[in-house]
């Protein structure tokens, strides 16, 4: 193998964590801008959220769909076009005040919510079998630690310069992202040929938009309202005639068989539970720490200082990778799920614990990212070890899936617990302190919910994750190491 060949081996992994890492902080950037975008686009309060609720909808949709692909047409490419929709989107919020071409920007930009599940993939088929444990691990956490880097970035930014710059500096890193991926990352050798589902995959866009759309604006619209009522509604026939169709189709966009396995389904379950679980932490947090001083608890911190106070999660995210797959090395990534979600619970009792002095609040939510890191390593592990290898990208986009619906419920519970308990402050309503440890203690209960489905799930007698690729994926490699060799 040539220098050249070798450098973008090593920069496989790398790569693709920046990738991830790039995901989160595309999901996070627009969060300090939304108290100014009515302004500064002169849109109503309510418009102005679907910047944020319509990058929810299209990752939603498009990662299993773009996961599929990837196992279809080849999962480096799919990586590439998902990164460069993400740009492009970025693009276009630079270039525009406009809030319908924002919408359709940040719509573009969801996408990139199938980066993980396909680079995760990638891993799997790509590296040897002593690397792939820490890879896949890394790549997990890089949710977290993105989001983590994420805000403080774009507060500072918002804070000192034009609010378009934010985007630029994303558009330049989005394209730096699609050209180390071009440059560093092998085309995966493993692919599962056949026709792709297109009814499947406008059925489940269908049922996933009247679901969470539903979900995510029923606090404003009103959960009893005939609007969200009709969606849930229709959500449920949609879903339902789709679940029957991919039950009769040749080749299903999801295998409804290999979900029904209780290996594959508990993980799916714990996924939800643990993605509700870890973003209550984040959402709390922030609004936790700005509230005013007036109400006794606040600490009446700005954007940038909050985004601090996140910061070291994500360093504990990073630095805990590595441990996670020691762990699921040893006992198991059942056992490391059931450890993580334990561990998010106890970071909750922290929270309840003292939730008025900033150490003890940087603290617990610390706590709660470790046992985050922990459990989102484990999940595509066991994705990995229950699925066929042809199947492990959309495997992984609906574990990834799950986890999305999980955060939409996350945030749509805690709005609603913290909407019903609000007292006065300068003349408006201010959450109390008690709703916002209301909502941390509904967080750790489903914690520890996630923590019984993980022991739930059943003993792994099948190949596991870091035993190594299926024998043809793994001639189809050492072949193409030989003829590099050779050349």
């Amino acid at each position: 193998m040539d220098q050249t060949a070798a450098i973008r081996d090593r920069l496989t992994v790398p790569v693709l964590a920046f990738g991830g890492i790039l995901m989160a902080v595309m999901q996070t950037v627009v969060v300090p801008l939304l108290p100014d975008l009515p302004r500064l686009t002169g849109a109503s309060a309510g418009t102005v959220s679907w910047m944020v609720t319509a990058t929810l909808l299209s990752g939603a949709v498009l990662t299993p769909v773009l996961g599929r692909a990837g196992d279809m047409y080849g999962k480096r490419r799919v990586l590439m076009s998902a990164l460069a929709l993400m740009t492009a989107g970025s693009v276009l919020c630079a270039l525009s005040s406009d809030i319908g071409v924002l919408i359709t920007a940040r719509a573009l930009s969801g996408a990139a919510a199938a980066v993980v599940p396909l680079s995760i993939s990638i891993l799997r088929d790509e590296l040897p079998p002593e690397r792939r444990g820490s890879a896949v691990a890394l790549m997990s956490s890089t949710v977290g630690i993105g989001a983590a880097l994420g805000l403080p970035l774009a507060a500072v930014i918002v804070q000192y310069a034009d609010w378009h710059t934010m985007f630029w500096v994303t558009s330049a890193l989005g394209a730096t992202g699609v050209t180390l991926v071009w440059w560093a990352v092998r085309e995966s050798p493993v692919r599962e040929p056949g026709r792709f589902d297109v009814p499947g995959a406008l059925g489940l866009a269908a049922g996933l938009v009247c679901l969470l759309l539903g979900v995510s604006q029923g606090g404003q619209w009103g959960w009893g309202s005939a609007r969200v009522v009709g969606l849930f509604a229709g959500a449920a026939v949609v879903l339902a005639l789709w679940w029957w169709q991919q039950l009769r189709a040749g080749q299903p966009l999801v295998d409804l068989r290999l979900v029904a396995r209780p290996r594959v389904g508990l993980s799916h379950v714990a996924a939800l539970l643990a993605g509700f679980a870890f973003y209550a932490n984040t959402l709390v947090t922030a609004q936790l720490v700005q509230a005013p001083e007036a109400t006794g608890y606040g600490l009446g911190l700005s954007i940038v200082a909050t985004g601090l106070c996140l910061l070291p999660s994500g360093v504990v995210m990073l630095l805990l990778s590595p441990v996670s797959a020691r762990i699921s090395a040893a006992r198991g990534p059942r056992v490391t799920l059931a450890l993580g979600a334990a561990v998010i619970a106890a970071g909750y009792a922290v929270r309840i614990a003292d939730s008025r002095d900033l150490w003890m609040i940087i603290a617990g939510a610390t706590v709660v990212a470790t046992g985050t890191t922990l459990a989102y390593s484990a999940l595509p592990t066991l994705i990995l070890r229950a699925v066929p290898a042809g199947q492990t990208a959309s495997a992984n986009g609906v574990n990834v899936l799950m986890r999305t619906i999980g955060q939409a419920g996350s945030s749509a519970a805690v709005a609603a617990v913290l909407v019903h308990h609000t007292s006065p402050v300068g003349g408006a309503p201010v959450p109390t302190l008690h709703g916002y440890l209301l909502a941390f203690a509904m967080a750790g209960a489903v914690a520890l919910v996630a923590t019984a489905a993980a022991l739930c799930i059943p003993g792994d007698a099948a190949q596991d994750v870091t035993d190594g690729p299926e024998p043809a994926a793994e001639r189809t490699r050492g072949a193409r190491d030989q003829a590099m060799e050779g050349a």
